[in-house]
């Protein structure tokens, strides 16, 4: 059994509004509780016009009122920016609200240019240096178990309850595997950020991992971009816009994600055509059989207890219609029944 979750960045599809965003993304959550799906993240995001999240705390609350049974959690918080207290704090509420179904994932990088990232710290943003620190701060909170000369040894965190969000690291490289190997943490690796060299990570992560309160043993997500169509011509015409966004990026554009229609009409040079070559192992497109062949394959290099799907299309329709096609073809609502 293939267990599958989403991870959403809340995308703004150009000639829609933050609006529509938002409400695509209840949608989507709604769609995946019903589907079967483990669990839904939200990314953190901030300064950019082409995604619209940057405070998943707040859409979790949203999300977990008008779902029923799938975990919710971040993909992530970007640790870096913050008190470790008060991310406790507010995950702790979530899962006062949602009892067993509140992930907690972190991630050190700025979520945004560092111009921004700078406005967001005010002015304080560390650049990560001190994020191993305030994970294993985080845990301390988690477990009543912070060292005794810590600051907040001692200080009441609320809300008290039984029971305690799933705590995850998330990242791209190796840094991020051993930090949460060391510290005894689920881990979720970031196939579409980097899509090379996830196995040797992976590896790495499950080597090295050292038991803890939160995990006795490894466990390890790959999150892959991935669409899925009912025709190939469709398909290809999904990856047109996928390859204009990522030309987008390249240049430093700061633009809505395109539409369908804009990736199919739009025609690039020599240069960007390279850009669109290099970039391609990032994402998985195509029809069932084949993304499910691509993804059976991932998941068993990585050896992933779970595969989390990150779908970004040139429409709200095709994304919904990715989610539905990789329930179908995964027997999602067969593995829930049972």
């Amino acid at each position: 059994m293939t267990l599958l979750s989403v991870l959403d960045q809340t995308p703004v599809i150009a000639g829609h509004s933050v609006v529509d965003a938002i409400a695509a993304t209840v949608d989507l959550a709604q769609l995946a509780d019903d589907l079967g799906y483990t669990r839904y993240w939200c990314a953190e995001h901030h300064g950019l016009r082409g995604v619209s999240n940057p405070c998943p705390e707040v859409m979790l609350a949203r999300l977990g009122s008008v779902t029923k049974r799938i975990r919710l959690g971040s993909g992530g918080v970007m640790l870096p920016y913050y008190s470790p207290f008060k991310v406790a704090e507010q995950f702790m509420m979530l899962e006062a609200l949602f009892p067993n179904r509140i992930d907690l994932g972190v991630g050190r990088a700025p979520g945004g240019d560092m111009r921004t990232a700078q406005a967001v710290a005010a002015g304080a943003y560390n650049r990560g240096e001190i994020f191993p620190q305030q994970v294993a701060d985080l845990l301390g909170l988690m477990h009543g178990a912070l060292p005794a000369d810590h600051l907040a040894q001692g200080v009441l965190l609320q809300p008290q309850i039984d029971t305690h969000p799933q705590l995850w690291v998330l990242g791209s490289s190796e840094f991020g595997g051993l930090l949460a190997a060391q510290l005894g943490l689920r881990f979720s690796f970031a196939h579409f950020i980097n899509a090379h060299f996830g196995k040797q990570v992976a590896l790495a992560y499950r080597e090295r991992f050292q038991p803890s309160q939160e995990a006795s043993q490894p466990y390890l997500a790959a999150a892959v971009f991935v669409i899925c169509a009912d025709t190939e011509q469709e398909a290809a015409d999904l990856e047109k816009a996928v390859d204009l966004r990522r030309v987008q990026m390249a240049y430093g554009l700061n633009e809505p994600i395109p539409t369908i229609e804009q990736g199919v009409a739009q025609e690039y040079g020599e240069r960007e055509q390279l850009v669109i070559d290099r970039e391609k192992p990032r994402s998985i497109i195509g029809t069932p059989g084949s993304v499910v062949e691509r993804l059976t394959a991932l998941q068993e290099q990585f050896q992933a207890d779970e595969l989390m799907v990150l779908t970004v299309a040139g429409s709200y329709r095709a994304r919904l219609r990715s989610y539905e096609l990789l329930a179908e073809a995964f027997q999602l609502g067969s593995n829930t029944a049972a």
